[in-house]
């Protein structure tokens, strides 16, 4: 079975993209808006425990993660079609 790359480079993009967005603003929420650097922040330019920052870190996780499952299915499907077991 093969996987569609398309279909899961923007599913892992919008899982992980809304994933950070939903933990920044929950941190936001019990303990406030700090700016304090975080280590997210190092990777991503911009990102911050700020609502500005979460805007910025889920545009950045969403294309982190978009390039990341599509490598990741298209590696799939090139190591799949290689490797599959003839039944008898």
């Amino acid at each position: 079975m093969k996987l569609n790359i398309k279909a899961f480079a923007l599913t892992c993009g919008l899982i992980w993209g809304l994933g950070l967005l939903c933990l920044t603003w929950w941190i936001i929420a019990f303990e406030g808006a700090t700016g304090d650097p975080t280590f997210i922040g190092r990777l991503y330019r911009g990102y911050s425990i700020s609502p500005l920052g979460s805007i910025i870190g889920m545009l950045w996780a969403f294309a982190d993660a978009a390039i990341g499952g599509a490598i990741f299915a298209w590696l799939y499907n090139l190591l799949s079609g290689k490797m599959t077991c003839k039944q008898t």
